[in-house]
C-alpha cells in the first residue's frame, strides 16, 4: 500500500498561551476527496499551517508529522504532490501582477514575476497550459488587480495546478466569492476531483462540500470532533454540536443546505 498523503499522530500545536489543536491524530490517503469542517476559530488555519510548516507542534513521546511517508521534504519537490489554494495568496495578489506571472510564481514561491525571475520557455508553456486547463487563457495578459474575484480565485488554482500536483488543498475557497463565482468554483473543483485528483477542502461552509467528496472531519475547538463517511458525519445531530447552534438540514442534487 503507498504511504498516506498525510499522517498526523497526537499532534499539539500552540498559538500564543493556547492550544490551537490537541492531539489531533488524522490519516488522509493520497487521491481521497475529503473535507475538514469546522467553526472560526476551531484550529483549521491552525492546522493547514502545520501541514505547510508555518506552525510546528509540540515536541513529545508519540507526536509526528508526515507527509506521504516522509517527516522531511524538499519544498521544491513537495509541489509536485501537494497544491495549496489560499486566501491569503488571494490577498497577496494585487498588484499588476498578470495572469500569467502570478501562474509562474508557482515555480518561485512568490506571488508575482520579480526582475531577479528568468522563467524558461517551458515553465511559460506550462503556466498558460495550467490557465488554459481552467478555461482562462484569456486571463494570461490580465492584471490580477482588473479581475473578478471568481477570476483571480481561478488564477490562483492555476498557479497550484502549473506542478501537477496530485492533490489540492483548498483552504475557504469560497471567502469574497459571489454567488455566480461559488457556483463556477464549485464546478472546477468537481471537474478536477473527477479528474483523478485528490481533494482536501478546508471549510466552515456545509454548502462547498461538492458531490464527490466522500469523508467528513468535524474539527472542534482544536479536537476532532467526529471522522468518517460524509453520510453518516454530515447530520443535523452532528452540525448542531459542531456549530453550537440548531441545525436544519437539507440536501438537493448532491449538495447540503442549512436553514
Amino acid at each position: 500500500m503507498p504511504p498516506p498523503l498525510l499522517l498526523l499522530k497526537n499532534v499539539t500545536v500552540m498559538r500564543g498561551d493556547s492550544a490551537a489543536l490537541r492531539r489531533v491524530n488524522l490519516e488522509i490517503e493520497a487521491g481521497e476527496h475529503v473535507c475538514i469542517l469546522g467553526p472560526n476559530g476551531c484550529g483549521k488555519s491552525t492546522l493547514i499551517k502545520t501541514i505547510t510548516r508555518e506552525c510546528y507542534p509540540l515536541a513529545g513521546d508519540g507526536c509526528s508529522i508526515s507527509i506521504l511517508g516522509r517527516e522531511r521534504w524538499n519544498i521544491f519537490e513537495l509541489r509536485s504532490f501537494l497544491g495549496i489554494v489560499s486566501p491569503d495568496l488571494l490577498a497577496s495578489c494585487t498588484t499588476d501582477a498578470t495572469g500569467r506571472d502570478v501562474v509562474l510564481s508557482g515555480f518561485f514561491s512568490s506571488t508575482r514575476i520579480f526582475p531577479h525571475h528568468r522563467p524558461e520557455l517551458q515553465l511559460v508553456a506550462r503556466a498558460e497550459a495550467a490557465l488554459g486547463r481552467l478555461g482562462i487563457a484569456h486571463l494570461a495578459d490580465r492584471p490580477v488587480a482588473q479581475m473578478s474575484s471568481g477570476e483571480a480565485k481561478r488564477t490562483l488554482i492555476a498557479r497550484a495546478l502549473v506542478h501537477n500536483p496530485q492533490t489540492l488543498l483548498f483552504d475557504e475557497p469560497s471567502n469574497a466569492l459571489d454567488i455566480g463565482a461559488q457556483l463556477q468554483l464549485r464546478e472546477t473543483m468537481r471537474e478536477l476531483a473527477q479528474s483523478g485528483l485528490g481533494i482536501l477542502l478546508v471549510t466552515h461552509y456545509v454548502s462547498e462540500i461538492i458531490p464527490e467528496i466522500e469523508r467528513v472531519v468535524l474539527l472542534q475547538e482544536g479536537r476532532i470532533l467526529a471522522d468518517g463517511p460524509k453520510s453518516a458525519i454530515v447530520t443535523e445531530e452532528n452540525l448542531s454540536k459542531l456549530f453550537k447552534a440548531t441545525i436544519r438540514l437539507g440536501q438537493h442534487k448532491g449538495y447540503f443546505h442549512l436553514y
